[in-house]
């Protein structure tokens, strides 16, 4: 597969799920961060097995372990849903994350060896390994081109991260890119009318 398929099928899925990325950025509230995520509120509302991000979603760009209210929410959700229906589906898996997972949540497991989002791949095998229906997955993703959309791609369910957590003193320019690529997604899909 060429190495920046995933960017390409980002735009046509895009168009296809428009809508959808239009309603999910429309129902997520301003302050969206993963911190304002009540486990057994979303346990409540049906869903079973959770998929996350890494980069803007549990830590900044390139940090090699997740910030320490992201650890104390991720114990929540593990409390709720149990480590081995909690999934890290990054399209930067790296080896140190993994590790660090490994010492500190080793029934977190990182999803691999499938194409990047938005393909529904992943979200496919995080169906298959915790034996849930796709449609009580949740995808928590700061990106609406990646996993909000490879989430409405599979049917599960997606959840948009708007306040992603950053670093511009360790990574500016990554940070600036994301930034400005976050934007520029809000802006397109703030256009889409309702479903």
């Amino acid at each position: 597969m060429p190495p920046f398929a995933h960017v390409l099928a980002g735009f046509t899925l895009g168009f296809r799920f428009r809508q959808g990325l239009g309603q999910t950025l429309r129902e997520t509230p301003r302050d969206a961060a993963i911190t304002n995520l009540d486990p057994e509120r979303l346990a409540a509302g049906g869903i079973t097995a959770l998929a996350l991000d890494f980069d803007g979603v549990l830590a900044p760009h390139g940090f090699p372990a997740p910030l320490p209210e992201a650890r104390e929410w991720l114990a929540r959700c593990c409390a709720v849903f149990g480590a081995d229906r909690i999934f890290i589906l990054s399209n930067k898996p790296t080896e140190a994350r993994r590790i660090w997972f490994r010492n500190h949540f080793p029934g977190i497991r990182f999803i691999s060896g499938v194409r990047k989002k938005p393909y529904p791949d992943g979200l496919q095998r995080v169906g298959e390994l915790a034996r849930v229906p796709l449609s009580t997955v949740l995808m928590v993703d700061d990106r609406l081109l990646t996993g909000c959309l490879a989430a409405l791609n599979a049917g599960a369910r997606p959840l948009y991260i708007r306040r992603p957590y950053r670093s511009f003193r360790h990574r500016p320019l990554a940070e600036l890119f994301f930034m400005v690529l976050r934007a520029g997604e809000r802006v397109l899909f703030s256009f889409f009318p309702h479903c």
